[in-house]
């Protein structure tokens, strides 16, 4: 069984776990830069967000169910209801079976410890032959993706 962790945000990144053999992938999340009004913005690129779940070759699929943060505004609101739109009709459309989980469910299950940096710690434990790709403190989706994934594994 070949198992997907996805943090669906600009910064997230796409998991490839196979709990038999401890195998993990880590993607980021592929971008591309597109001109709106007059602004340079970046958004998920479906077409290569669409390759790149193809080739994981998942059998099931986490997804962390996300909402509103407080003082978030409607534009970027859009804009993030968007992307996990695009990555919903991805699976769909590659009939790959998802499971949308929220971000309490998996860091119980998984034990994440409180603070910004929690996941990428316990992301280092539970990986330690990836332990570069969480180093960076930017590397948290990388880390929540991984550990979606392991939710998974668990479930």
């Amino acid at each position: 069984m070949i198992i997907m962790g996805i943090d669906p945000g600009l910064s997230g990144a796409v998991a490839i776990y196979d709990p038999g053999t401890g195998d993990l992938t880590l993607v980021d999340m592929p971008t591309v830069e597109v001109a709106r009004g007059g602004k340079k913005k970046n958004e998920i690129s479906p077409q290569a967000l669409s390759h790149q779940i193809a080739a994981g070759y998942a059998t099931q699929a986490f997804l962390e169910r996300v909402g509103a943060m407080p003082g978030q505004g409607v534009t970027s609101m859009f804009s993030f209801g968007r992307s996990v739109g695009i990555v919903e009709g991805i699976l769909a459309a590659l009939d790959v079976p998802v499971t949308i989980v929220t971000p309490q469910a998996w860091r119980k299950k998984v034990v994440v410890r409180e603070g910004k940096d929690g996941s990428r710690e316990r992301a280092m434990q539970l990986f330690p032959r990836q332990a570069a790709m969480f180093a960076r403190k930017k590397d948290d989706g990388r880390a929540d993706a991984a550990l979606i994934a392991y939710y998974g594994s668990l479930t």
